[in-house]
């Protein structure tokens, strides 16, 4: 029997399955309050991963210019792993876990599980073995030369040497929030950060007790965090405390788990690898016009990277809440979690746009007063900070499909953006030379990524095709003599 055969057996049966209390106030309590519950640890994970990040840039740009442009070099594929590992394979772990509990299908949430143990495997031996054989040409296409060039295979060698570690991490932690529970990654995450700060450096310079590894510290630092975070979250999830157990009798393997999580993840993955190849190739386009322009857009693009956080951290939980709804049948409570984050994600996105576009100076003065770059990044606020809106409202109703389980029409909004932003961009750049003109394109990308999200969810893909209303002629009725 199928996991889909085996949930509609339950609904068909009357059958009430015994629930975990956190299971139960997915589908009984408050949601906006559960939502925002649920999302405030999230959102300070996200937060803690972004300071950690900084801080260890900061102390590795003690070491000079070359070594912190080969760790920048390595910066975009670190940051392409964890989105695929966290956000899109794990939204896929998460979605799985929370349908089978919603249908009260527990034996099957301990054996994904597992199952998403092996997948964090496979998926982090895979990433080994590319950016292993791949660094010195990758590095070398992205500009790397010179010292700059082994400083970045250096620092790469050491993290993706262990990426089963990043992946492993971020498969059971995905697990954990399936099952709605956010706050153990956020302490696991909290407390290795906690750790990671000081240790980072005491490995590259070589304080104290700690050999002098120089940049490799900074690497080496990292892979211990999340060697000691996956041992936590390992524990957890074999105690009793956990709502999903790994344990003996759930080993076995079996295709139908493997296939309920692969069938969101490696779509969202595509997701994934869209987004950052419309960043790419929009910043290619952009650069056209001289450094100042592609200073002024980068500047002020990254006020969208910081929305993707904020997002996220209701993303997890709308995961969470939308599967669990939908494997207890509870179709219309899944939808009402799905617009309840989408109107919260689209407001907070929306006043932070809106923010940007009225003083522009204030955000961009931040990182450098250059004149030219100061006018670009404007102009790019201008155009783009009103539209802000729609990015949180498609990717929050992302979050949502991937607790769904159908991220197919997520992917077609993603790739209409990426097709209205590289084409559209590189068309008005050619016909008017207008930086403001290329910023508006992308604003139309934006807003076609919501709406299309948006307007699938209000069609009904997540239950099925999308079925058009059918105009039925009406006869009158036959009039019967007497």
């Amino acid at each position: 029997m199928t996991i889909a055969a085996a949930g509609a057996e339950v609904a068909r049966s009357g059958a009430v399955p015994r629930l975990d209390p956190r299971t139960r106030m997915l589908l009984e309590a408050s949601i906006p309050g559960t939502l925002l519950r649920l999302a405030a640890p999230n959102v300070l994970v996200m937060l803690v991963q972004a300071a950690v990040g900084l801080i260890e840039t900061y102390f590795v740009g003690k070491l000079g210019t070359d070594a912190l442009a080969g760790v920048t070099l390595v910066f975009p594929v670190l940051m392409l792993m964890q989105m695929m590992s966290g956000g899109a394979m794990g939204g896929g772990i998460s979605s799985a876990v929370a349908r089978a509990l919603g249908a009260g299908r527990r034996t099957d949430a301990d054996a994904l599980a597992f199952h998403a143990l092996i997948i964090g495997v496979v998926f982090g031996l895979g990433f080994t073995l590319a950016v292993l054989g791949g660094g010195p040409w990758l590095y070398a296409a992205m500009g790397g030369r010179g010292a700059s060039l082994v400083a970045a295979l250096t620092y790469s060698n050491v993290i993706f040497s262990a990426a089963v570690l990043v992946w492993v991490f971020n498969s059971l932690a995905s697990v954990i929030r399936g099952s709605g529970n956010m706050a153990v990654p956020a302490i696991v995450t909290s407390a290795g950060a906690a750790a990671l700060i000081p240790l980072s450096p005491c490995l590259i310079f070589g304080w104290g007790p700690f050999p002098r590894l120089g940049v490799a510290g900074g690497a080496v630092a990292v892979v211990a965090y999340y060697l000691v975070g996956t041992i936590a979250l390992l524990l957890y999830l074999l105690s009793r405390r956990s709502v999903v157990r790994l344990s003996a009798r759930a080993l076995a393997l079996r295709w139908p788990l493997f296939r309920d999580i692969l069938r969101v993840g490696i779509v969202a993955a595509l997701v994934t690898v869209t987004t950052n190849l419309t960043i790419a190739i929009t910043t290619g386009v952009v650069g056209r016009l001289g450094p100042a322009a592609i200073a002024g857009y980068g500047t002020g693009a990254r006020l969208e990277y910081l929305l993707v956080p904020l997002v996220f951290g209701l993303g997890g939980p709308l995961v969470a809440m939308v599967g669990t709804n939908i494997g207890a049948g509870q179709r219309e409570r899944a939808l009402r979690a799905a617009w309840t984050g989408a109107a919260i994600a689209t407001g907070l996105s929306e006043a932070i746009g809106l923010a940007a576009a009225a003083a522009p100076r204030a955000w961009l003065g931040l990182f450098d007063r250059d004149p030219a770059m100061l006018d670009a990044g404007s102009r790019y606020l201008h155009a783009v900070g009103p539209f802000y809106g729609f990015f949180g409202l498609g990717l929050a109703l992302y979050f949502a499909s991937q607790g769904a389980g159908r991220v197919q029409w997520p992917l077609l909004a993603n790739l209409t953006r990426l097709a209205i932003a590289a084409g559209g961009s590189w068309l008005v750049l050619h016909s008017t030379g207008d930086l403001s003109h290329v910023f508006l394109a992308l604003s139309v990308a934006l807003t076609a990524f919501g709406l299309i999200n948006a307007a699938a969810v209000a069609a009904g893909v997540w239950f099925g095709p999308i079925r058009w209303p059918v105009l039925r002629h009406v006869h009158a009725p036959a009039r019967h003599s007497i």
